[in-house]
């Protein structure tokens, strides 16, 4: 078996340089460091991972912690993360904390005990007790997709915000003469996810300059900063278009196919139903879609539907489906970069990354069909990625 030894010899440096190159412990050359990787090649010679995270307190290992892995949308996710990480020399612990804030503690506190670099996490509507432990034991984490909420924000004096805007600075003292929770001051998160309220926005307006007057809402899970924001976006897009809020046609389909599809079957029994849908993601289109079969119900004919979440098979139904497309891979790849400069820069300012959705125009809304139709969202006036102050 090849050693470090070896390869200094075979690529002419001394083993102090083949450490730098597989430890990134100092820059080496771009021409030395790609003789050393060649003489690696050659020789077959594999680094002993145990020995260089003795030296550098690093294991090259990235803790993910995604809900519903079998959701073609975190699928994707994953994807981007893996390919991410491996181009970067990162491995993956994978863990499922199924949206419950109990288990996302268990599952989390297990990935850092296997000394992880750090974490990415899309987290749980109940978050507290997850950030409770990676501010305590000062865990570089990334959250993806779901936003921290604004209660635990305002602990450290910054707000997410909940509309279409990205992160917004607040004074970090409290005028009141309240106490303040400093506990988390020096702890930072970095946060990554699409737009969700302008696009939601879109489509039920959209819905309506068709002619539909009654609007219905599947939406997700309460508590959820995704949730929250379409929700925000549906009540924007109402407002746009002249028509009222009507309470009675929002109803949670807490992002699972079986409760959507029950929300459906409430939506539609009552005594005036909507005449047009919207679903909060692909998992709740599935259950809206199960509902409207079992009623015998035609999309567009008898009902017109939009979704959040594009997916493969969207353009495969009778009608085609028009959805919102996130750009999920990206998504997963821009967590771990910045988890990567947060490696780097351990006390840099948290970042929130937004990347824009894109509005897949088919025939499912009433529409003839135009593939050439599609539309990118980002949020009007404000950065796609914003410095922010630190957040627990």
């Amino acid at each position: 078996m090849a050693t470090m030894v070896d390869v200094a010899q075979r690529a002419g440096v001394s083993t102090a340089t083949v450490s730098h190159v597989l430890n990134d412990t100092r820059p080496v050359r771009p021409a030395t460091r790609q003789a050393v990787l060649e003489a690696m090649d050659a020789l077959g010679y594999t680094p002993n991972t145990l020995a260089r995270s003795l030296v550098t307190s690093r294991t090259r290992s990235i803790g993910l912690a995604v809900s519903a892995i079998s959701n073609p949308y975190f699928t994707e996710i994953l994807q981007g993360v893996e390919a991410g990480a491996l181009e970067h020399g990162y491995g993956l612990l994978i863990a499922d904390p199924h949206d419950d804030p109990v288990h996302e503690r268990k599952v989390v506190q297990l990935l850092h005990e296997r000394r992880v670099d750090g974490m990415i996490v899309a987290p749980s509507a109940d978050p507290d007790e997850l950030l409770d432990y990676l501010g305590k034991h000062d865990v570089p984490t990334v959250f993806l997709d779901r936003l921290v909420d604004t209660a635990a924000d305002t602990r450290v004096g910054t707000r997410v915000g909940t509309g279409v805007g990205t992160a917004a600075e607040t004074p970090s003292d409290d005028s009141s003469g309240a106490p303040q929770d400093t506990s988390f001051h020096s702890f930072r998160f970095d946060q990554v996810c699409t737009e969700n309220a302008e696009p939601m926005a879109q489509l039920v307006t959209h819905l309506a300059e068709l002619g539909h007057k009654r609007i219905g809402l599947v939406a997700g899970l309460p508590g959820l900063s995704t949730t929250t924001e379409r929700i925000s976006g549906y009540r924007h897009g109402l407002a746009n278009a002249g028509l009222p809020y009507d309470e009675r046609l929002v109803a949670h389909g807490d992002s699972q196919s079986s409760a959507a599809e029950r929300t459906t079957h409430a939506l539609l029994s009552l005594a005036a139903p909507p005449s047009a849908l919207v679903t909060g993601n692909n998992a709740m289109t599935i259950g809206a879609l199960r509902a409207l079969r079992e009623r015998g119900l035609s999309v567009p004919d008898d009902l017109a539907l939009c979704c959040f979440d594009d997916f493969a098979w969207a353009d495969l139904f009778t009608p085609r489906l028009t959805a919102i497309s996130q750009p999920s891979k990206e998504i997963g790849a821009q967590a771990v970069q910045l988890l990567l400069e947060r490696l780097a820069s351990p006390s840099r300012p948290g970042r929130t990354v937004r990347l824009p959705s894109t509005l897949v125009h088919r025939t499912s809304c009433g529409c003839p069909e135009d593939p050439e139709k599609t539309e990118a969202f980002a949020s009007p006036g404000h950065p796609q990625s914003t410095e922010k102050g630190p957040v627990s």
